[in-house]
């Protein structure tokens, strides 16, 4: 669809820089674009495995706490994790992919922290272990929604891109081609009618 234009040789000028400049965004989205998907796919590849991680340390940390329980006491197990003794410090900041601002989450474990509140000889090896996988499962689990919420942002950044990349490959570029092609054929129409009415002129004079 052609857009209404005087059919003029400064609008045709006008027309021309603006296709090449249209083509030239049109590629670099498309660049863009491309770049996003693959970004994205590597991240859901990297989500997938640390989530089937987590879910594989869950259960191992289950089987070592349901042994734990059976061993134990459950007033020592209770006053064992009663209260936790390492700290944590996380720090949450962001970072540039392709434009699109995403999270980086930063875990430190403060100096001097133990992850167990509990004296090692009244508790069972099993108890131990589920708390020393839970304990390392937290990264993980920080890097999980760190890439989650990555991937939420870079799949709206995705989609927005594409529609760009739509817009001009489909309604604008388009529209420009035609309404070019539109002011050319004018521009010629007009120059064979100049042509012809100074024939005739000549034809006159003579």
């Amino acid at each position: 669809m052609k857009t209404q234009v005087n059919p003029t040789r400064m609008e045709l000028t006008r027309l021309k820089r603006q296709i090449v400049v249209a083509r030239r965004g049109h590629k670099l989205l498309k660049d863009k674009q491309d770049e996003l998907i693959k970004k994205f796919i590597d991240l859901i590849k990297e989500n997938k495995r640390l989530r089937e991680e987590i879910e594989h340390d869950l259960e191992m940390a289950l089987k070592s706490f349901t042994m734990a329980r059976s061993q134990m006491p459950q007033e020592v197990l209770e006053e064992s994790l009663m209260i936790p003794a390492a700290q944590v410090n996380i720090d949450v900041r962001k970072q540039n992919i392709m434009s699109v601002n995403v999270p980086k989450i930063d875990i430190h474990l403060q100096e001097g922290s133990n992850i167990y509140s509990y004296g090692l000889a009244s508790t069972s090896a099993e108890l131990d272990n589920a708390i020393s996988i839970l304990s390392g499962m937290l990264s993980k689990m920080l890097k999980l929604s760190e890439i989650e919420k990555t991937c939420q942002l870079m799949a709206d950044e995705i989609e927005k891109t594409r529609r760009r990349v739509n817009a001009l490959e489909y309604v604008m570029i388009p529209s420009m081609e035609e309404t070019i092609k539109y002011i050319t054929m004018k521009l010629d129409e007009n120059e064979r009618s100049n042509i012809t009415r100074l024939m005739k002129i000549k034809e006159m004079v003579m």
